[in-house]
């Protein structure tokens, strides 16, 4: 790469950034200039630059310093119910689970008698699904079998941080809404959840990512999804609810997750969840 096309890619790698979504890379996220000058670099045209011989050291980690400042500002924004929009996500290790919590930030409208999957984890099967219920009810489904499930209010348009935890061997299982705990019911107990499936946001795979049904899609804002494979404590929970990074998720982190969209999925800041 020439001195000076470098010195234009770093330095415009040093304003302010909004998502660049016309390039899908699943592997990160790429960013490009809001401030029209000097001109702004389009997300092919950086990797078009980089490419064959690669980035500069340098600018690959302004690159990936702005990605962990920003990602997780991030959401998924599903703007219609439609079986052809999804997000794929890359777990940074397997799913090979006896006990996880799952939590997320949702804000979405739904209506009377509408069922939709919150998460989906598909291995030979339904290993672990997240929905809400036609009745109202919120449930997770472990395993192929019944679900379990839990009625508390409903989730609307205003931002709610949502968790589930699970042990395998008790069973125990709650729901937690915005920091706060359901009762616990007993679920699944002495089972393990298998690795190699494929983890989506915003749809239900009846098959290993594919098979969907536009009536059972999510319609709304996605954020802050995190899994680990242990129970959190009820105040490492609630400390979640109010916006703390931690514990980080160790098999998805929302600051570090990788993913691939499909569809109409936009990919927009927010700032708070207030």
């Amino acid at each position: 790469m020439a001195p000076r096309v470098f010195l234009t890619v770093l330095f415009s790698l040093s304003f302010t950034y909004i998502p660049c979504i016309d390039a899908q890379d699943p592997g990160s996220i790429h960013y490009q200039r809001a401030d029209p000058a000097p001109p702004a670099l389009s997300c092919l045209q950086l990797k078009k630059l980089c490419a064959p011989r690669g980035c500069n050291q340098a600018m690959e980690e302004k690159r990936e310093q702005i990605n962990a400042d920003t990602c997780k500002k991030n959401a998924l924004i599903f703007t219609e119910k439609s079986d052809r929009n999804y997000v794929v996500l890359h777990p940074d290790k397997p799913l090979d689970l006896s006990a996880f919590t799952l939590c997320m930030r949702l804000a979405t409208e739904i209506e009377a008698g509408e069922e939709i999957c919150l998460f989906s984890y598909h291995n030979m099967g339904d290993a672990l699904n997240l929905w809400c219920e036609q009745d109202g009810t919120y449930s997770l489904y472990l395993l192929y079998k019944e679900g379990v499930h839990f009625t508390f209010p409903q989730l609307d348009t205003f931002w709610n941080h949502l968790c589930v935890t699970w042990e395998s061997s008790s069973g125990l299982t709650a729901f937690w809404i915005n920091g706060k705990k359901t009762m616990r019911k007993s679920y699944r107990a002495g089972f393990t959840i298998p690795a190699g499936g494929i983890v989506i946001l915003g749809q239900d795979q009846d098959s290993p990512g594919g098979s969907f049904e536009m009536q059972q899609s999510f319609y709304g804002e996605i954020a802050d999804v995190s899994l680990w494979d242990y129970v959190l404590t009820s105040d490492e929970i609630a400390s979640l609810s109010e916006g703390s990074r931690c514990p980080k998720g160790n098999i998805l982190d929302w600051e570090s997750i990788k993913y691939t969209t499909e569809g109409h999925v936009t990919i927009r800041p927010i700032n708070d969840y207030e």
